[in-house]
This record gives structure tokens, C-alpha cells and sequence, in this order.
């Protein structure tokens, strides 16, 4: 594909995002599927040119005056990303071969013109009614927060299955297969790959083997504050995806010390082959694997979804871990938990929500989000913790957990929580926090974080994690 072409490409599929809800990566690779003729080189430079305009999206609608094409945001870009002048530009829009038609006698206006002074939430980046959340959370940190949340790439956080083999042996292993993994700052058993270039962790044999999960390192924490102990029942109560529900079930496991020793499979050694007759080198052998490692649960472990589906596709990566959890269809009233009431240990409620924490992966999202579906997940995320918080047993916690960065989500839900439930009393994060899965330095830090409350906020500008909120809870009557 010409240079040209690629531009066209990237328009046609910024269209199809807009008028899509599906992520901008299934956009992507479905536009690939129906266009074979493009290379993987076409694929990723107009990949490249796709996530860039995402990412800038509000300044190339402010300096393209008011336009949010496909068209009108590349032309955008290259003035205002890749630096192009006009004329550079009209090369690349000929009209010819597969290339974008000419410039309009408008779009040369607009690039000439430049944007301008750009208002506060242009030149942050985010959409313009989050602002006043942001500036009243973060104060004069809201203009680094936002430019954290959307611009940089996230790396891709793997949370190591200790049950299974230790931190230092999946190190090993993903330096082996040509990867530079770095320990995480917070999680102690948390590894960090780079995104550029994007790793396809699920091929590789560490993820095969149940050795390791993608897992923010945010949510990692996040399932920390639970506190789950060996002989606790234990609830995901929104379990989605299953995430936090393997992090849940791994709490609570005896550790492994060392890593497994790999085993060659059976198999004869070959010496003599009819291609290279007597003497010829030997076969190859299979790579040695290691030996595969049976985990007894010490927690009784209830997920609960309202999508079936989403319960099925948490089966696979279970017994990819080797740990077992009880996978339950919630009712759309909440039923389904009456032989729970008051029994749990732990519940965990990983509410519904804007999914405002992960827009610096999915910044698409970001321009879809509008202030009406805010309200309506904090009326959701209320009843849902209302329903959640009667099967928490005397002494037992509570803790609810979104990954937003909007307090309209977040505090706006726990003072609701705290008002309806004075059962239950706020659990100091610093408290609550699992020891053996953070170092020393970084239970602290995640202490003062939550300034000695109850409550923790992560985010990409402040801990280096997606975007978390969560608060803890225990029932006192």
C-alpha cells in the first residue's frame, strides 16, 4: 500500500470505530481480515495512525472546526502530529491510485489557520465534561493526570501464579523466549512487559502452562485489600471477565519456593532418519516442559455474573491456573445468593462502570462516554453493592472496587454505601492490605496514599497502574 493509501484506510476505519461499540483493536484486526492485501507493515502503520488520532482526538475535532470524520482527523494529524505543511500534505491526498481525494478549499483553511488557543480540556486531552471531576479530585495535578490517562501506551502487567512457580523462573523463562521483563514496583509477584513492540503473550508457553495472567498491576492491588485467608469463603460478586477472580483464588495458596524442573517428554532419540540414512544427525526432540503443578484450593471461591457466557469464558483460564472456583448465574434482581446471606467471608464487588481508568488502552472509549450513562452506572453500582453487602457475614468485609477515574462513580457511590449500611465500618487501606503479595516499601506508600482512610485511588500519573478506586469495608452488626 502507498503512503496514501494507508491514510485512506485509517479514515475508513476511525468511521467505522465511530459508529461501532466495539474496541478499536477488534476494529482493527476485523478491517484486516476483509482487506488481505494489506501487509503487516500496511496493518501497523495504519494502526499507528489510528490509536494517534484516538489519542488526540478532542484537539484534531477543536482544530478541524468541529469535524470528527475519519477524513478530517487524519488531515488533522498530519498538520498537528507529524508536523506536515500544506503542500506536504496535498501530495498525499492526489486523489490517485487508492489515496484520499484533494483538499478542500475548507480543509486547506483549516490547517493554515492552526487551532488556535486551545480551551483547558482540548489541550488535556479528555472530554470536556469529565474536566470539573478531574479538577476537584486531582487540583492542580489534573492537567499531568489527564495526559498520563490518555497519551502514553500502557505496558501489558502479568501477575505470576505462585502456586504454581516463583517470579524469578517466569523471569527466566520470558527473557528466554526473547522478552525484558521488569519486576513491578508494587506487586511482589508482578512482572512488566513493554507494549512497543506488543507482545503476544497468550503464545507463549508460560501463559499455556498457567504461569502467569495479564493483569493490571492496579487490579492486582485492588484484590489485595480483600485480605483472603486459607479456609475463608469467598465472593466475586461482578466477576466479568474472571480477573480478579483468579487473583482472588490464588491468595491463600501455599507458595511455591521453586520453580518446577522442566521434563522432557518420552519419546525415542532418533539416530538414523530414511531421508539421511546411518549416521545422519539425530531428530530433534521436543523442548522439555515442566511438569504440571496440581493446586488444592484452601478458599471456597463463588463467582457471580449476570452473563452467562462471561461465567463460561472464566472456565478455561481456571483450570489453565490449576485452581477451581464455583461459577454462578445472578438473577437480574439478585437472586441466586440466598444460600450465601451472611456467610461470606470476603465479598468482593468489582462494579460496573465508565471504565475511565483504562482509557490510555482503550481511548475510544473515552469520546463515547456521556455524563447521562455516569448516572446511571452510580444508580447501578448503588443497588448492586446493597444486594452484594447481605451476604457479608458478622466481621466480614466488604470491598468495592471500579476502575474509574470519575468520583461520580466511585465517592459518590461509597457515600451513598456508607449512609444506607451503618453495619458496616470503614477498614483503613493500610490495614487491609495482603502483606505477602507487596513489598514492605510499597504497603506503605499505598498507606499514605489512602492518607490513613479507607479509601485508595490509583492511576496511571500517580502509581504507574490503570485508573482504580476502592473502599473497604467490615460488618460490625
Amino acid at each position: 500500500m502507498t503512503p496514501a493509501a494507508r491514510l485512506a484506510a485509517a479514515a475508513s476505519v476511525l468511521d467505522s470505530i465511530a459508529h461501532s461499540r466495539q474496541p478499536a483493536e477488534v476494529v482493527l484486526k476485523a478491517w484486516g481480515a476483509a482487506n488481505r492485501y494489506a501487509g503487516s507493515k500496511d496493518r501497523r502503520a495504519i494502526a499507528d495512525r489510528v490509536y494517534k488520532v484516538i489519542r488526540a482526538r478532542g484537539r484534531l475535532v477543536w482544530a478541524m472546526g468541529g469535524r470528527e470524520d475519519g477524513r478530517a482527523l487524519v488531515i488533522g494529524s498530519l498538520s498537528l502530529i507529524d508536523g506536515l505543511s500544506l503542500d506536504e500534505i496535498e501530495l498525499l491526498h492526489s486523489g490517485e491510485g487508492y489515496g484520499p481525494r484533494p483538499l478542500s478549499k475548507q480543509e486547506r483553511a483549516r490547517i493554515t489557520a492552526g487551532p488556535g488557543e486551545l480551551p483547558g480540556w482540548v489541550a488535556a486531552g479528555l472530554p470536556e465534561f469529565v474536566v470539573e471531576d478531574f479538577k476537584i479530585t486531582f487540583g492542580d495535578r489534573w492537567t499531568e493526570e489527564a495526559h498520563e490517562l490518555m497519551a502514553p501506551r500502557a505496558p501489558i502487567d502479568l501477575r505470576v501464579n505462585v502456586a504454581k512457580t516463583t517470579v524469578a523462573g517466569v523471569e527466566a523463562e520470558l527473557t528466554e523466549a526473547g522478552l525484558s521483563p521488569e519486576r513491578t514496583p508494587w506487586s511482589a509477584v508482578g512482572l512488566r512487559l513493554s507494549a512497543e513492540p506488543p507482545p503476544n503473550v497468550q503464545a507463549l508457553e508460560a501463559f499455556k502452562q498457567g504461569h502467569i495472567e495479564i493483569q493490571d498491576e492496579g487490579s492486582q492491588v485492588a484484590c489485595w485489600l480483600t485480605g483472603v485467608e486459607s479456609g475463608m469463603t469467598v465472593v466475586d460478586y461482578c466477576a466479568g471477565g474472571g480477573g480478579k477472580t483468579l487473583g482472588l483464588a490464588m491468595l491463600g495458596q501455599p507458595v511455591v519456593t521453586r520453580a518446577p524442573k522442566a521434563e522432557a517428554e518420552a519419546a525415542p532419540v532418533a539416530t538414523w532418519s530414511p531421508v539421511g540414512g546411518e549416521g545422519a544427525a539425530p531428530q530433534p526432540q521436543p523442548k522439555p516442559k515442566a511438569k504440571p503443578v496440581e493446586i488444592t484450593s484452601t478458599i471456597r471461591l463463588f463467582a457471580y455474573d449476570v452473563v452467562q457466557k462471561r461465567l463460561d469464558n472464566i472456565r478455561p483460564r481456571l483450570a489453565r491456573a490449576g485452581v477451581t472456583a464455583d461459577l454462578r448465574l445472578l438473577g437480574q434482581n439478585g437472586g441466586g445468593v440466598e444460600d450465601l446471606v451472611r456467610q461470606a467471608d470476603v465479598v468482593l464487588v468489582d462494579a460496573p462502570c465508565s471504565g475511565s481508568g483504562t482509557w490510555r488502552r482503550r481511548p475510544e472509549d473515552a469520546w463515547r462516554l456521556k455524563p447521562s450513562e455516569v448516572e446511571r452506572l452510580h444508580a447501578l453500582q448503588v443497588q448492586i453493592l446493597d444486594r452484594a453487602s447481605a451476604l457479608v457475614k458478622p466481621g466480614g468485609r466488604l470491598v468495592f472496587v471500579t476502575c474509574s477515574m470519575l468520583r461520580g462513580e466511585n465517592e459518590a457511590t461509597a457515600d451513598a454505601f456508607e449512609e444506607n449500611h451503618p453495619e458496616f465500618a470503614p477498614v483503613p487501606v493500610a490495614q487491609a492490605l495482603n502483606a505477602s503479595t507487596l513489598t514492605d516499601a510499597a504497603r506503605e506508600r499505598l498507606g499514605e496514599l489512602a492518607a490513613g482512610g479507607h479509601r485508595l485511588r490509583l492511576s496511571p500519573a500517580s502509581t504507574g497502574t490503570d485508573g482504580f478506586f476502592a473502599a473497604v469495608y467490615e460488618r460490625t452488626a
